[in-house]
């Protein structure tokens, strides 16, 4: 999909996000304390991304999950963007920056995947 495209599908925060690597502020995305049943899927494709059971109040400020729905879900990318590193996660069907995913998550994985909120959206489970 061409720049255009996506900017008239998405809203201007989630091409700024999903398309040009942007970030949501901390503790304003929608899904920051959402409790729904359901799966996140990404807002750009629709690619199955994480199941709501793995969703975890990390303190972080954004949804943090601690597994992947599967292995078609992500693809990670190295980040050494402003000055640190880190390990960017992108939808592995249209690439779209989702977030990043660190080493200091819960059992039973040890990830937190540090996912913006308008780059998801909850299907909830019927």
């Amino acid at each position: 999909m061409k720049a255009e495209d996506w900017k008239e599908k998405l809203t201007a925060e989630q091409y700024a996000v999903c398309r040009e690597k942007g970030t949501e502020r901390p503790f304003t995305g929608k899904y920051v304390d959402c409790k729904e049943d359901g799966v996140y899927h990404c807002v750009c494709c629709g690619n199955p991304l994480f199941d709501a059971a793995t969703k975890y109040d990390s303190g972080s400020g954004w949804p943090s999950f601690w597994q992947v729905v599967g292995n078609a879900s992500l693809t990670e990318i190295e980040d050494t963007s402003h000055g640190m590193r880190r390990v960017e996660v992108v939808c592995q069907s249209c690439y779209a920056h989702l977030g990043h995913v660190f080493e200091d998550g819960p059992q039973p994985t040890g990830l937190r995947y540090c996912i913006n909120s308008v780059a998801l959206d909850l299907k909830q489970k019927t």
